[in-house]
């Protein structure tokens, strides 16, 4: 059935909206605008890598500074309820891409599983709606020479990491445009010249500028500010950074100083894309998402605690507490989403593919878990989801469920079930489920029907 339906959208004409007729005078710029308002908005989604709930001022934090971000809330809504697909890199991006939960998804670990021809990717919903596609980061759900890197999932442009592991070096040897390895020689002989990142976002906003007068899908998986570990393991220090960041006079310890100079270019980052698109004169037709794809790391020498980049939020990168997969959510559209607005609406990663189909006027695939968020975007009734499920594959397996107010975690399969109620309790510290015995067989029932075996991912052997 699914690749009847991928049959079917690849089908569908591609509309011809905001073309101009060969022959005609230049549009004044009054008739800009009117092409503009009928034109499919473009859409960037900003994905961080290993950014806490706590991380941002808009969001609580009172030592590092993220001014650019904290703009982008105050020009837009702020979601305090929104959620990743999985407490580490690669499952979560799967959801993300496909709009299923982990207890569907192709991929449920950091296990480097490809995706197959028949997952229906969001850039390929796009990019049959007349989208131009580009993806400038980490990819982390598809090999090279496999079914699943980005180029055969719908993206037209692809400049990065594949996986998680090559992107755990910001000073690579090379990184992959397409399908072919570019070299980066000024890093070939053991020099520390050219930082990744930099690169991405290069890359990134020449994207964002050859495709102005047209619409676009842009994602933005930018590894900031996920340890690179690679290196750590050299020099003690895996939270490095190019030497001249901001930051380095705070009197903290220097891999703090060094996280808190990643938050630093993130921001600026951001900015810059912001300006470009104020300049490029498309601000005003192009929806942007910032969010991250999981909790906050302990790794490279980093403490996530130093910063309290979980915020509120109990657990970190991992974990299936909320500080694991929490995340923040910051939607801008100017004339569509009301600025400064904030949203307790509970969404997640798989929500994202019918949103984005349904901005650009398409349907999605009709068996995802994920439902549309769009009213929610737009200060309308929503629709909230049944529940929100959740599977850990490494180490013991794991799981979570978020119904209501309520949320279930078991951290082993037969293990005890754990309640919480987030609405009094969103640090998740007085285990209620003696006092609620239906709500807790509601769970169980959830847990165990919310999900198909993989045989990728088995847990027999994972109690």
């Amino acid at each position: 059935m699914r690749m009847y339906r991928r049959e079917f959208l690849r089908a569908i004409s591609i509309s011809a909206l905001g073309m101009t007729t060969i022959g005609h005078s230049p549009a004044t710029e009054e008739e800009h605008r009117d092409m503009d308002d009928k034109r499919n908005p473009n859409i960037i989604y900003i994905l961080m890598d290993d950014l806490g709930y706590g991380d941002l001022g808009c969001y609580g934090q009172k030592l590092m500074r993220t001014p650019n971000v904290d703009t982008l809330a105050a020009e837009g809504v702020k979601f305090t309820q929104h959620y990743s697909g999985s407490t580490v890199c690669a499952p979560s991006r799967c959801c993300l891409m496909t709009g299923f939960h982990t207890g569907h998804a192709r991929v449920r670990s950091n296990a480097r599983i490809p995706l197959r021809p028949e997952d229906i990717t969001v850039a390929e919903v796009l990019k049959n709606a007349g989208y131009t596609t580009g993806i400038f980061g980490k990819w982390g759900i598809g090999e090279p020479e496999t079914t699943g890197i980005p180029n055969k999932k719908g993206f037209d442009e692809w400049f990065g990491y594949l996986n998680q592991g090559h992107a755990h070096n910001y000073y690579p040897h090379h990184l992959w445009r397409n399908r072919q390895q570019q070299w980066i020689k000024e890093n070939v002989t053991g020099r520390k010249d050219v930082y990744s990142h930099d690169l991405i976002v290069q890359e990134s906003l020449k994207f964002i500028q050859q495709n102005k007068d047209n619409p676009f899908f842009l994602y933005l998986a930018y590894t900031l500010p996920h340890a690179n570990n690679e290196m750590g393991r050299e020099t003690g220090n895996g939270i490095e950074i190019p030497s001249d960041e901001p930051y380095s006079e705070e009197p903290w310890p220097q891999q703090e100083r060094n996280f808190a100079a990643m938050i630093a270019k993130m921001d600026d980052d951001v900015g810059r894309i912001m300006s470009l698109l104020k300049e490029a004169g498309i601000d005003d037709n192009t929806v942007v998402f910032f969010t991250s794809d999981n909790g906050p790391h302990k790794e490279g020498g980093h403490d996530a605690d130093f910063f309290k980049s979980s915020g509120p939020l109990r657990g970190i990168k991992r974990d299936l507490y909320e500080g694991g997969i929490r995340v923040p959510m910051i939607a801008r559209w100017p004339g569509k989403v009301k600025p400064g607005t904030v949203s307790d609406q509970v969404w997640s990663f798989w929500d994202f593919l019918p949103t984005a189909a349904e901005i650009a006027g398409v349907k999605p695939p009709e068996d995802i878990d994920g439902i549309s968020m769009l009213p929610a975007l737009l200060h309308q009734p929503q629709q909230d989801p049944e529940y929100l499920y959740w599977e850990f594959q490494q180490r013991k397996f794991k799981q979570a469920v978020r119904m209501d107010d309520w949320k279930g975690v078991r951290l082993s399969l037969n293990g005890q079930m754990e309640l919480y109620n987030l609405r009094d309790d969103i640090g998740e510290k007085s285990n209620v489920a003696d006092k609620h015995p239906q709500i807790v067989r509601k769970m169980a029932h959830i847990m165990q029907t919310a999900r198909v075996d993989s045989p990728e991912f088995p847990i027999s052997e994972r109690g």
